[in-house]
């Protein structure tokens, strides 16, 4: 079975700095067999892939695998288009759009293009803007979605692509040989039942979440225990250009509210809310009225919504953030919401969804390849997907605590204290942040708030030591190549499962006690690293690897490993370079 062709996607936006470092078809057999949950009970049809559940996780994975030669079927709950909340997109997701073949699709469809947000946040009670442009140059914009109608291009794109879709199927478990999963049980809309066995399952199933319930996967989240309540209205006011399609964020006394502009004069209206104290309200009043009562004690959405027409039932959505782990094991894989949810605060729930869709076709793609690769690729899928969200929940946390509303319970009981472990100098967020420019996207959220101070004198020591040893390594010159380098304690060189190319391929990785989930290397950079053994000069390694080599491929080894080298000594890795 022959893959089809495939180009890398930039699904992790956030490296920075520790992108790849020097980095420069195969075939796939899947053994079609008949599977069986146990002897008496054989499966009626066998696919290679089944993958649960059908939004934007579950059709993304679908649509990959069935490109790359794999018989998948999607089983989907529901009958598209069905309402699910999420409107709005974020940029990281154009580039796996257009991956999948359907971001024409969305463009052709005349969602309101989004620019960036407009907040009412933190110490500033007027509203303030950030915009996209200030740091993705290419896709400078996202999109406010109608998701229903999303989500089902999304769905026939995968049809398009070879899939096998069956709407209106609800997979009722996940079927177990032994500890490898080998197919399902599901139930049509009619009541009846069926069987389908297959070499992976690909849990897409949402916040519902078959496999975590069925193997007690899921862990909560216990800073984010809020609950959300959600409605649409017509006829509202927009913000005024350049922000009329912004996604608008409203801070208030018992949590904060959200206003995201659709088509045809429709907007998106929910409010986040303490989990306790929302149900109880919720109880009394009904979900209408106490979401009327919430928007009216917003002055700035109340204004916006005011000649606006209700026009839906409010929807209530409990059980916030959460994660579930193991995300892979034998011949299964969770993906999006299935997988992990966290607060929707900066939109990052379809970005996760398509991301983890994408990651999760690497993987089936890898371990049907190669059996052996497949258990370090799942636990590489893991950390990558935890390395995203943990983003997201990050930057949500640090957000929520910048916002000072002292009469308020909500607010103050989401304050992290100021010697908060967590927000240490070497932690990832602030090595992030720390590398953007005053107006890129966290720096220019976050700089509205009253931030704890050791968060922000761990940005300003991180910024401080940079542009130090930046200075140091230019006034280094040619003394750079006698000098000795010395990595810092406990960093090590690993071959494990990188992302590349569409799938999960052997690789190098140098994973350091700040960033354990590691920097993929090239072969020829783990090399030279593997040769920093604190007596060899930079030169000697680098004459060591340009041996035998021509004049024009020495010159790219000196360069490669240049660029490698002030990256790593920039960002602390390299700790010393002695000149001898």
């Amino acid at each position: 079975m022959e893959t089809g062709a495939r180009r890398a996607v930039p699904l992790l936006p956030y490296w920075g700095a520790w992108s790849t470092l020097g980095v420069v078809g195969c075939t796939v057999g899947v053994t079609e067999i008949e599977l069986h949950a146990d002897k008496h009970e054989p499966m009626t049809e066998n696919h290679d892939v089944i993958v649960i559940g059908g939004g934007p996780a579950g059709s993304a994975a679908a649509t990959m695998l069935a490109r790359r030669g794999f018989s998948v079927l999607l089983l989907e709950r529901e009958r598209f288009p069905r309402p699910h909340v999420g409107e709005s997109l974020l940029p990281a997701s154009m580039p796996v759009l257009e991956d999948l073949g359907a971001l024409a699709a969305v463009e052709e469809a005349g969602f309101p293009r989004k620019w960036g947000a407009t907040m009412v946040w933190g110490k500033d009670r007027q509203p303030w803007s950030w915009y996209f442009k200030e740091t993705n140059l290419k896709y400078p914009h996202a999109y406010q979605v109608w998701r229903p109608e999303f989500d089902r291009i999304l769905l026939d794109n995968s049809r398009s692509c070879g899939v096998v879709v069956r709407e209106g199927c609800q997979v009722t478990q996940v079927v177990f040989a032994g500890e490898r999963a080998v197919g399902v049980r599901y139930r049509n809309e009619n009541g009846g039942i069926g069987n389908a066995g297959s070499s992976f399952v690909v849990d897409a199933s949402g916040q519902g979440g078959l496999l975590a319930r069925q193997l007690g996967l899921r862990r909560w989240d216990s800073f984010f225990q809020n609950l959300g309540v959600y409605a649409y209205f017509r006829g509202g006011k927009r913000l005024p250009d350049p922000d009329e399609n912004n996604i608008f964020i409203e801070a208030y006394q018992h949590g904060w509210l959200w206003n995201i502009p659709l088509r045809d004069g429709w907007a998106s209206v929910g409010a986040v809310v303490d989990s306790s104290r929302g149900q109880e309200e919720i109880s009394v009043k009904g979900s209408k009225k106490f979401l009327l009562d919430q928007v009216a004690q917003a002055a700035n959405l109340s204004g916006m919504l005011k000649p606006a027409e209700f026009v839906d039932h409010p929807r209530v959505v409990k059980d916030w953030s959460y994660v579930c782990r193991p995300m892979a094991g034998p011949g299964y894989i969770l993906a999006g919401d299935a997988a992990c949810f966290v607060d929707p605060l900066f939109s990052s729930g379809v970005h996760l969804a398509l991301m983890s869709g994408a990651l999760a076709a690497a993987y089936i793609t890898a371990a049907a390849r190669d059996s052996e690769i497949a258990g370090p690729a799942g636990e590489s899928y893991e950390t990558l997907y935890l390395k995203e969200y943990s983003h997201f929940r990050e930057l949500a946390k640090l957000f929520y605590s910048s916002n000072r509303t002292p009469d308020s319970y909500f607010w103050e009981a989401r304050r992290l204290a100021s010697g908060d472990p967590t927000l240490s100098a070497r932690n990832a967020f602030i090595q992030t942040v720390a590398g953007q420019p005053a107006r890129g996207y966290e720096r220019a959220v976050l700089g509205h708030g009253s931030l704890p101070p050791t968060f922000d004198s761990s940005v300003r020591a991180v910024e401080e030591e940079r542009s130090r040893k930046g200075a140091q390594w230019k006034a280094s010159g040619p003394g750079l190549y006698r000098s000795v380098p010395h990595l810092m304690p406990h960093a090590s060189l690993e071959r494990k499962p990188v992302f590349r190319e569409g799938e999960f391929q052997w690789g190098y990785v140098l994973a350091t006690p700040g960033r354990p989930e590691g920097l993929e290397c090239s072969e020829l950079v783990a090399v030279a690293l593997s040769r920093m053994d604190g007596k060899a000069t930079v030169g000697e390694v680098v004459a060591r690897l340009q041996e035998g080599s021509s004049p024009a491929l020495q010159a790219q080894i000196h360069e490669t490993i240049a660029a490698a080298l002030e990256i790593l000594y920039v960002d602390g890795v390299i700790t010393e370079l002695t000149e001898i």
